[in-house]
């Protein structure tokens, strides 16, 4: 019988044929011993050739299949609830990480008891992998390279499923009202920007913010 682990990361991917093997790769490639984490790939309905690229995986991670897509959120929440482990951690199919990622993270966690999640700078990244810039993870936050405590993401209820974008905003937004969000003031996620980024979506972007207002209160939205 496997080992529970200790952490559990949740990758969500849609269409990421060109990156996801990049993705996981850093994912192995951890020196956490492979033992104490799962890495859980939900694959949401992806028309693409990604479905084939995580089989050349699949000794390695958990895939989960969508036959039809979900959105974002949901493939998280799905992924979230599969998990095992006490700590859950997101990373995004198109983005990698630093192989002290997982080990650095889940050591603030493990050896502070009252730190409810902690999050790490980023290396904000082109096509070719190049380093834009190094950023404060409490400056620009984004959804991924936060550890928590799965009981407190139980507790608030997940991402809101409604939220295609901007879920990381508002689940933080919900997190922050009951918990705090400590800073590893070391770039060990990289976040990598190109044309297909759901983020660039401009308009989509000023709907979800106009959401998260109307449910949150304007502080939501800054």
């Amino acid at each position: 019988m496997n080992p529970i682990p200790t952490v559990s990361v949740v990758v969500a991917a849609f269409n990421q044929e060109k990156y996801i093997g990049r993705c996981i790769r850093s994912l192995l490639n951890q020196t956490y011993p492979r033992e104490r984490y799962e890495i859980i790939v939900v694959d949401d309905g992806s028309t693409d050739k990604t479905r084939y690229a995580l089989e050349l995986f699949e000794e390695d991670i958990c895939r989960l299949h969508n036959p039809e897509r979900g959105g974002l959120p949901a493939a998280l929440n799905k992924g979230i609830r599969a998990a095992r482990g006490q700590l859950i951690v997101r990373v995004d199919g198109d983005d990698y990480v630093h192989a002290e990622y997982l080990n650095i993270l889940s050591l603030h966690l493990l050896l502070n008891g009252q730190m409810d999640a902690a999050a790490c700078d980023y290396q904000l990244v082109d096509d070719h992998e190049t380093c834009l810039r190094i950023v404060n993870c409490l400056d620009e936050p984004i959804g991924c390279g936060i550890m928590f405590r799965v009981e407190h993401l139980i507790d608030i209820g997940l991402y809101d499923e409604s939220f295609h974008l901007h879920e990381e905003k508002e689940l933080r937004f919900r997190f922050e009202e009951k918990h705090r969000i400590h800073r590893v003031a070391l770039p060990l996620y990289r976040y990598r920007r190109h044309e297909n980024n759901m983020t660039n979506n401009s308009q989509a972007l000023e709907q979800y913010r106009r959401r998260l207002e109307e449910k949150h209160g304007p502080a939501s939205a800054a």
